[in-house]
């Protein structure tokens, strides 16, 4: 059983309510707050294993506590909830730092995968025993965690460096989307593939001036190649 601490972040008591029930029913612990100074608070008190995060929010809004976050340097795991299934919202909230989106009304059982892919992934990650990976001038270390170009190191947040990470031990091979998303983030949801799409857009920017590029092969995907 888990044990992680979840911080639901949302000023609708059914969505808290059912969420809670969920969650604690798979072993996790969960403190939940009403609005956006309430979550700093409790990220930088509690230290959260990982944050639901409503886009709405009464003080501050769910993208201003996002972006405070990512800009002190925490890097907790975000799930993302917008009301509306627009992709503005989603590309927003991808861009500010969250890991992954959600779309109200939602299934709590989707979240709760969400939840445990996202966690299982990091930690799976984290504690990795493999060597470093060398493709051109980029470096690797899956133990570490830590990407280089050349003397350079890179800044990655945690989706980031598990999807490089994904595509450079495989270099050339073409990955689907869909695929990625099995693979760097540990779930797969089809048609709901802009985050993979958002994340590559900040990898290409890192990467630039280096020999690794990575390339969008129309109608199928992407690939790293030196």
């Amino acid at each position: 059983m888990t044990s992680e601490l979840i911080l639901l972040v949302d000023d609708e008591p059914s969505i808290i309510r059912l969420s809670r029930m969920y969650l604690e029913r798979d072993g996790f612990r969960v403190q939940d707050v009403g609005d956006g100074e309430s979550a700093l608070d409790a990220v930088a008190k509690q230290r959260p294993a990982l944050i639901v995060l409503d886009v709405m929010l009464p003080k501050l809004d769910g993208f201003e506590v996002c972006r405070k976050l990512r800009g002190s340097g925490d890097q907790t795991p975000i799930i993302m909830l917008t009301a509306r299934d627009e992709d503005v919202d989603k590309i927003i909230g991808l861009e500010l730092g969250a890991d992954d989106y959600l779309t109200k009304p939602f299934n709590p059982r989707e979240l709760i995968a969400r939840v445990k892919a996202i966690l299982r992934r990091s930690d799976s990650t984290k504690h990795a025993d493999g060597k470093p990976i060398h493709r051109g001038d980029l470096m690797i270390d899956p133990v570490s965690r830590e990407a280089r170009v050349a003397s350079r190191t890179l800044d990655l947040r945690t989706q980031e460096f598990d999807l490089l990470l994904t595509l450079a031990e495989q270099p050339g091979r073409v990955f689907s989307r869909e695929q990625l998303l099995q693979l760097a983030w540990g779930f797969d949801f089809y048609g709901q593939t802009r985050t993979v799409d958002v994340h590559i857009a900040h990898l290409r920017k890192k990467l630039e001036g280096g020999t690794v590029k990575i390339e969008t092969v129309t109608g199928v995907g992407y690939k790293l190649v030196v």
